[in-house]
């Protein structure tokens, strides 16, 4: 069915329309042989019903159930969190195995990308170098060797807004008041982005990074182990080309549990490593010093990568969503999901996390399971985080944003079952616990909170060398080590933030591109991006986001 001007029907089993256009009070809708008029406005990107609803009547979209009435609603009345509460059906093992009709992938077999081949298989979209702290007092250390190394080896990003400093300052010195100040106006062009490869000391390496955190020690030894665990799936990372790393000594996360997290994800690790213990070494200068030249002397080696073609099956996909809108799941989330179903059908992986997003399709995705043991271990992770979510006196139906609700998306349900469409329709091969590393090519669940940073930082240690990102409401998130793909779900939001967004997927809402024509777009640039030939906007502004999840902290 083409797509309406003015609203959507997404699954024949719902009950509710979506209006894709601000809607007025009395404006007639016509659907399905029927017709009514709206008893009120309904904005752009809510829902309404198709019929009365009585209190404790069930809503339904995509097919799921995905809240309850909590008073009367007449047809056509618009749902808002004052007349709808969260519920879903308790999702229970199944017996049922998937039967999936892979997409038609006879464009993409012989496409390969240029990547670094690694020593263990895996082929990284970029060639970093680390400098990593086991624990936060070494964070300084940290920054002095930044400050060091990066303006001197090239690296150091264009500061565009020193000039209008400057102007302030010298307004300031001849007497402006602070109203003049802030009146003043600056529109000399900005210039942002990364130094070209061939300004830089070392071409091959796309830059040195440096993962600050606020973990190793004054936290229960489960966190300090998955700090270790987390930082071991970046340095094992096909991104990553080696790394310095910077002790105390006296922390709860050791070099010993870090070599060990290190050898369980890639046993024989032959990547250049170096550590440096102060409490050993004494001076910080001590340090510092031998760090900053075995770091040189790494980057050096690390120079001799180049990129080598590589087939798709070595993609794996990080898919992540961060303010979402009532538009993400019938544009960008279902176009992500064609090119995740595309990356599966081709051998390669791709990873769902987020798992208080996933309130409500537990039961699809559990149906959806190559096996029951894995089904198994997805329903066990699932309770438990939301059973500690509850101790913490919340709850995963307490996840949405009031950004979300505004755009809405009411209910965690309603929520949930937008943000599964990125997972496509194929196969779960696999269920991981945070911070678990991708074994198996297949969609992979991966227990994460709904946070985007903690969501995105996990799936870069679980393997993902690029990650796509869709958001309705706009978000300036990236990774230190993989290019994060920033995806549009509406025109408007492109237009409006060109500076932080890669790709417009609002041609779905207007009627004028298909869900599967916006996901090949979507992997064709995902292609160009592992092959170095773009940078996608988070690249180019340096967001290195990077936040590590402290179990039962975040939801």
């Amino acid at each position: 069915m083409p797509t309406p001007t003015r609203f959507l029907h997404i699954h024949p089993a719902d009950n509710v329309l979506v209006a894709l256009a601000d809607l007025a009070a009395g404006e007639s809708i016509g659907f399905n042989g029927r017709a009514f008029a709206l008893p009120q406005p309904v904005a752009a990107k809510h829902k309404f019903t198709l019929g009365a609803l009585a209190p404790g009547d069930p809503v339904t979209m995509y097919g799921v159930l995905v809240g309850r009435a909590t008073q009367p609603v007449p047809q056509g009345g618009w749902l808002h969190t004052d007349n709808l509460r969260n519920d879903n059906t308790a999702p229970a093992l199944s017996g049922k195995r998937p039967q999936w009709t892979p997409p038609d992938i006879s464009r993409w077999k012989e496409r390969m990308f240029r990547g670094y081949h690694r020593s263990d298989g895996s082929v990284g979209t970029a060639n970093y170098w680390l400098v990593v702290p086991l624990v936060f007092c070494e964070n300084r250390n940290l920054e002095l060797m930044r400050e060091a190394l990066l303006g001197e080896l090239g690296y150091a990003a264009p500061q565009p807004y020193t000039a209008l400093v400057q102007r302030l300052k010298n307004a300031w010195r001849d007497g402006a008041s602070p109203e003049a100040l802030r009146a003043m106006e600056f529109s000399a062009e900005l210039k942002t982005g990364l130094p070209a490869a061939a300004s830089r000391q070392f071409p091959n390496v796309d830059g040195v990074k440096f993962l600050a955190h606020d973990g190793g020690c004054g936290c229960n030894r489960q966190d300090s182990d998955a700090l270790c665990g987390l930082l071991a799936g970046y340095i094992t990372h096909p991104n990553v080309a080696g790394a310095t790393i910077l002790s105390l000594g006296c922390q709860h996360a050791q070099f010993d549990v870090l070599q060990r997290e290190i050898e369980r994800r890639s046993p024989g690790f032959d990547r250049p490593l170096y550590f440096f213990e102060q409490q050993k070494l004494g001076l910080g200068e001590n340090l510092l010093t031998e760090a900053i030249k075995a770091t040189f002397a790494g980057l050096a080696e690390a120079d001799r990568c180049r990129r080598e073609p590589a087939p798709l099956s070595k993609l794996c996909l990080g898919l992540e969503c961060g303010g979402s809108d009532g538009f993400s799941g019938i544009s960008a989330n279902p176009a992500l999901g064609h090119a995740s179903d595309l990356v599966a059908a081709l051998g390669g992986s791709v990873i769902l996390s987020e798992f208080p997003e996933l309130l409500g399709v537990e039961q699809e995705l559990c149906d959806r399971c190559v096996d029951d043991d894995t089904a198994a271990r997805f329903l066990q992770l699932m309770r438990d985080y939301n059973a500690r979510a509850h101790a913490a006196g919340s709850g995963f139906d307490m996840n949405p944003s009031p950004g979300n609700i505004r755009d809405g998306l009411i209910t965690d349900a309603i929520k949930s079952a937008g943000a599964a469409k990125k997972g496509g329709t194929s196969p779960v091969t696999g269920v991981l616990d945070y911070p678990e590393k991708v074994t198996r090519p297949g969609l992979n669940l991966l227990c994460t909170p709904g946070n985007d940073v903690e969501s995105t930082t996990a799936e870069v240690a679980a393997g993902a060398n690029v990650v796509l990102f869709t958001t309705g409401l706009g978000t300036p998130t990236g990774n230190p080590i993989a290019p994060v793909i920033k995806i549009a779900t509406n025109t408007p939001l492109f237009q409006k933030m060109p500076d932080i967004l890669d790709l417009d997927t609002g041609g779905i809402i207007a009627g004028e591109e298909s869900i599967e024509q916006a996901g090949e777009r979507i992997l064709d640039f995902t292609v160009r991006v592992a092959s170095g030939e773009v940078l996608p906007k988070a690249v180019l502004l340096g967001q290195d986001d990077f936040i590590v999840w402290k179990r039962g902290v975040s939801l």
